[in-house]
């Protein structure tokens, strides 16, 4: 169960989705706040700091790829990117600025509102006292109630879904996981994504926490399996 006080800022420049989706959303138990355009996203997420953003990619003032660009930089907030474009390479660069689902017009807005709660069940709010317990593995330091990641005493920045990998793959150090797995555990089943989603995820961790991208000693790939986190 989500609790009541979690708020959803939906960006869109139709008035009509705005209106829909927050029916759908308040009759599910959220608060909603409403953007028509980029500019007015950023205000409202800086001012209310919402739990989540349902985000076009089309917007005036300010593309939402833009938006999501500035706010990973000031807090981790979940993104559901809406597009009326569904190819490739609009997804992927909208899970590399730290989107955590992706929805294509014309979408159910039942749909949306599952996929919203799928997203918030992994959020810090909805984790228990043993998941804010703070990991350690090797010289890397993960305190999940701060939502703030170490490495050799080195502050890394993370988006929301690359924390929830990191601290998934630290929490299960040498085992390793396909990338279904890692779907499923990390994403959910309610994500539409796919198996692509987890292997631009990794790629952005390693650009992260790796000494050499190229050349992981961290997170390493069990070729034809999965990946794992390598300890020492």
């Amino acid at each position: 169960m989500h609790t009541v006080s979690q708020t959803i800022l939906i960006v869109d420049d139709e008035p009509t989705i705005l209106e829909i989706l927050s029916l759908y959303l308040r009759r599910d138990g959220y608060k909603t706040l409403q953007a028509l355009d980029g500019e007015e996203a950023l205000a409202l997420a800086r001012s209310h700091h919402p739990d989540l953003l349902i985000l076009d990619i089309m917007l005036p003032k300010r593309s939402g790829l833009e938006v999501a660009s500035k706010l990973r930089h000031e807090y981790p907030v979940p993104i559901i990117f809406l597009s009326a474009r569904g190819d490739e390479a609009d997804r992927i660069t909208g899970l590399e600025l730290g989107g955590d689902d992706y929805v294509v017009k014309p979408f159910s807005p039942r749909e949306v509102v599952a996929r919203v709660r799928a997203v918030l069940r992994r959020s810090p709010s909805a984790q228990g006292a043993d998941d804010a317990r703070e990991v350690v593995v090797g010289d890397l330091r993960i305190r999940p109630a701060e939502r703030s990641v170490t490495v050799a005493s080195r502050e890394v920045d993370l988006t929301a879904k690359e924390f929830d990998l990191l601290l998934f793959l630290a929490k299960h150090p040498r085992q390793v996981f396909p990338r279904d797995r890692l779907l499923d555990r990390v994403w959910g089943f309610e994500a539409v994504v796919d198996e692509s989603t987890v292997t631009v995820h990794i790629r952005r961790l390693r650009e992260k926490i790796e000494v050499d991208p190229s050349h992981p000693k961290r997170v390493v790939t069990v070729w034809g399996v999965g990946y794992k986190l390598e300890v020492g």
